[in-house]
């Protein structure tokens, strides 16, 4: 099955043609189009995994498949596979959750006038991220990154009609193109100082290179997964991202656009290894972005945008985790993180399908009248926290522990208080939305079944999929995938007890404050109405942003214009204006009368003459 490895992204490629081209006009074929292709996608994912696991394929020995795509004198670039056991992980969890979100979609979508055109741009996003997952090589990868790019715009600014929709696809394409200037930039110089985009050659071509050339060129490959992984200081595209279809959040945030970047850090994981600068930049990042976008999910009243926070700050860990040595952590988190972050959203979506509102202060009491979708959401919720046995546990410790065991005693502490926040503000959502007062407005119902299924099922895997890597697996996910050598987590009691302490006592906290009391309105704004207001506006980090814009680049381009105008076009305007105002002149001397001209040429032969006699006469010499 390996070998047909290719059709894994191309069947949902080959469904995105068959959509636009053949099926558009029948919605429930364009639907159903889009479910099978990913659905094949996913059993050729299954087999695939299967064959790497009964192959013995190791991350030692991967298997790759390639041929010469772009062969130009001093250049050639190769389309290919590269099949290992990070590559069939993610294979994996990409198809299975973009296959549950297409299902749901049939639901949460119906009726839209946009229907069949959602599925197809679902098709090839999902496609592009599958293409990006089993390149061979920095130049393929970064065709489909700007691929999964494109797709994310169409699908944030679905709705064209809302002017918020259509601004938030602009920023997130323009935020997103300064991360990719740099990975672009860093992908040419490891062409230019190695001679090969592929990886295997250049994990090769690492070793014994100079070590000032590898840190800046890493800093600069970092650069796409910060745009893309929405870390500090270019995080502030996720947020806005929500103006799409709430399925479209799910893939964003679960399986596509976001894991890309963790990816490529794993992907390219022994350029960072090779470049412990630029390594150590990478684990601050991650570890500034996570406590960062924590604190602002705390003041967000928007269902969508707190988790959006929730995912920045996720991010957050799963960065860190590679920048402090961890590849086994990071990619375990994002594995389970896939999961119930679908899972958060996709309850999300059932709520708002079912209330058209997103402001959980404008929710409460949805648990009596939406069980499925209630129940789901608090497992979601749980596995977030971190409270054990649920998936997000195992994942999270084993960052804890990786940054804890590493030497980062900073990081460990920050990590650790970014999980109380995250336990706190996941269950301020659950006790105000799910059990708060019930809103007479509002006349809740459960979903169709197309809807809650997939719920159910993705619930099922945030409760089990931590399983694989927890401490008692004798093989388990650090066994499988791994840098160098495999990881056998051994369990730390310490690190264990502090970290579900916190989550419990987050959880707690968000009952003594919300669920005890059931506020109407947030509690923070009447206690500390200037935080709240900082929390808020997350930071004012967008409105400086905008600010910069405004002033600073608008104010460059007025500044541009004004010498364009007057200085460069000045010039040429004038020296124009001189050449015309001299032929004015010179015009005169073109009369027509051959009196005139006879006349001139006996001045100037006189003059001549003079001129010339001058040294007989005794002048000039």
């Amino acid at each position: 099955m390996i070998e047909l490895a290719w059709l894994i992204p191309l069947l949902p490629a080959i469904a995105f043609f068959i959509i636009i081209f053949l099926v558009r006009p029948l919605r429930l074929f364009s639907a159903l189009t889009a479910v099978v292709a990913i659905g094949l996608s996913f059993a050729f994912s299954l087999a695939v995994l299967a064959e790497v696991i009964w192959r013995g394929i190791s991350m030692e020995q991967p298997l790759e498949l390639a041929s010469r795509w772009l062969a130009l004198p001093g250049l050639t670039v190769e389309a290919g596979l590269l099949i290992d056991p990070l590559t069939a992980v993610m294979l994996v969890v990409v198809t299975s959750v973009s296959l549950l979100v297409a299902i749901y979609s049939i639901g949460y979508m119906h009726g839209d006038p946009g229907f069949s055109v959602f599925f197809a741009y679902i098709s090839l996003f999902v496609s592009s991220m599958l293409g990006l997952v089993v390149a061979n090589n920095y130049f393929q990868m970064f065709f489909f990154w700007e691929l999964v790019g494109l797709c994310s715009y169409l699908l944030i600014g679905f709705y064209l009609h809302r002017p918020t929709a259509v601004a938030a696809n602009i920023k997130a394409f323009v935020v997103n193109r300064i991360g990719d200037f740099g990975f672009m930039l860093g992908t040419f110089m490891l062409f230019l100082g190695f001679g090969t985009f592929n990886f295997l050659e250049l994990a090769e071509a690492f070793k014994g290179a100079n070590p000032a050339f590898l840190t800046l060129t890493a800093l600069l490959v970092f650069c796409g997964p910060v745009a893309k992984s929405a870390q500090f200081p270019l995080h502030v595209w996720l947020p806005d991202a929500m103006e799409g279809p709430t399925p479209v959040s799910a893939l964003i945030h679960a399986a596509t656009m976001v894991a890309a970047g963790v990816y490529l850090l794993a992907r390219g994981f022994i350029l960072f290894a090779s470049a412990p600068q630029a390594q150590l930049v990478v684990a601050y990042i991650g570890g500034f972005t996570a406590i960062l976008a924590a604190t602002m999910a705390l003041a967000q009243e928007d269902i969508k945008r707190i988790l959006a926070y929730s995912t920045i700050s996720q991010l957050g860990y799963m960065v860190m985790a590679m920048g402090v040595g961890s590849l086994t952590a990071g990619m375990f988190h994002l594995t389970t993180h896939a999961f119930f972050k679908a899972l958060l959203f996709l309850a999300a979506g059932s709520i708002y399908h079912a209330l058209d509102e997103l402001n959980i202060y404008r929710m409460g009491g949805l648990a009596k009248s939406m069980k499925i979708t209630s129940g789901t959401l608090v497992i979601g919720a749980l596995a977030l926290a971190g409270v054990p046995p649920f998936s997000g546990f195992w994942s999270k410790d084993e960052i804890l522990l990786a940054a804890y065991s590493h030497g980062y005693a900073g990081l460990y502490v920050l990590a650790t208080i970014t999980a109380f926040l995250t336990s706190f503000y996941i269950f301020r959502l659950v006790f105000v939305a799910l059990f708060g007062r019930e809103r007479a407005a509002f006349h809740a119902h459960e979903a169709p079944g197309v809807m809650t299924v997939p719920l159910v099922l993705l619930a099922v895997l945030a409760v089990v999929a931590g399983f694989v890597g927890a401490p008692f697996v004798a093989h388990g996910f650090g066994s499988f995938v791994y840098f160098a050598e495999p990881e056998h987590a051994v369990p730390n009691i310490t690190v264990m007890a502090v970290s579900t302490a916190v989550a419990l006592l987050g959880i707690g906290g968000a009952w003594w404050v919300y669920g005890r009391r059931q506020p109407a309105s947030e509690p923070l704004a009447a206690v500390a109405p200037a935080l709240h207001r900082l929390l808020y506006h997350r930071y004012y980090i967008d409105d400086f942003y905008l600010w910069i814009f405004r002033v600073i680049v608008l104010g460059l381009g007025a500044a541009f214009n004004w010498c364009e105008r007057h200085v460069v076009d000045g010039i040429f305007d004038g020296l124009a204006d001189c050449i015309r105002a001299s032929g004015r002149r010179l015009r005169r001397v073109q009369v027509g009368r051959l009196q005139s001209y006879a006349l001139v040429i006996f001045a100037a032969v006189v003059i001549i003459v003079f001129w010339m006699a001058l040294p007989v006469l005794g002048g000039i010499r």
